[in-house]
Parts: structure tokens; sequence; C-alpha cells
């Protein structure tokens, strides 16, 4: 089922991806940024390019994968624009005196056909075993955590 048209989008999605506009070269990397972050936003369980891609209208694979893959953009310089809208913001503002939390979360898997499926600890069942495990970060001020 298709679940993101990208004109549907409410109107501070727009302005939000607008701020990352000049890091991108070209209207192409703009409109997938914006299909990549609205299926990233979207209610479907898996957030893999081919499941974006099914979920969005108007959306192809091929077109998210070379965005994600092979497009010629700055991934450092992305990241720092993401932590200046933060900061511009009061909601997202990183306050003084915050808390960094670590999140090693290990899933047990069968197979090799995911990347960064092996065997190692996963702490969901206490042992070493064949899975994936995802690293996050978080800042928490004793009110709110950002990612």
């Amino acid at each position: 089922m298709k679940e993101t048209v990208s004109t549907a989008m409410p109107p501070c999605f727009e302005r939000w991806c607008k701020r990352f506009d000049d890091v991108f070269k070209t209207k192409a990397q703009r409109k997938e940024f914006r299909h990549y972050i609205g299926g990233l936003l979207g209610e479907s369980a898996r957030k893999n390019l081919s499941q974006l891609a099914d979920n969005a209208v108007d959306v192809s694979y091929h077109s998210l994968r070379h965005f994600a893959v092979r497009a010629n953009w700055n991934s450092q310089e992305i990241n720092e624009r993401r932590l200046q809208v933060m900061n511009s913001t009061r909601q997202t503002k990183i306050p003084r005196g915050f808390s960094l939390i670590v999140d090693d979360s290990g899933h047990r898997k069968s197979g090799n056909f995911t990347s960064g499926v092996g065997r190692q600890y996963i702490g969901e069942i206490g042992k070493t075993d064949n899975g994936i495990v995802v690293v996050t970060t978080h800042l928490y001020d004793g009110r709110k955590s950002l990612p």
C-alpha cells in the first residue's frame, strides 16, 4: 500500500527540508532527500530503501539507492547542518549538562543476507550468537532525549 505522497506532507516538512537545500548540488538530490526523509518518518516497520520506495508514490528504488549510495554529497556537511538546525530550535537545542547515552541493541538473525550479520554478543539473549547489533546515541538532559 502506498502511504506517502510528497504533496501530502505538512508544510513544516518542506520548510525543514529547505534548510538543507544548499548542501545538495542538484535538484534531483534535493528531491530524493525529501523522499528519503519522508520515508524514514513514515509508519512502515521496515526502513530499508526497497520498503521506502514501495510505500511512496512516484518514488523508485533505483533513484533512492543512487541518492544514498552513489550521489555526490558530503555526509559530514549534512550532519553539521543537522546539528545547526537542531541548535536553532528551542525543542531540539542541545542543553548544557546533558548525559550521553550509548545503546547497543542486538537482535538474533539467521542467514547472512543482511549486512552486518555475524557471530557477536547479543545482550537481549545474553550470549554470543548469529545476529546484528545496532549502536545508537542519545543526549538526555533530564527532560527529553535527542538522537
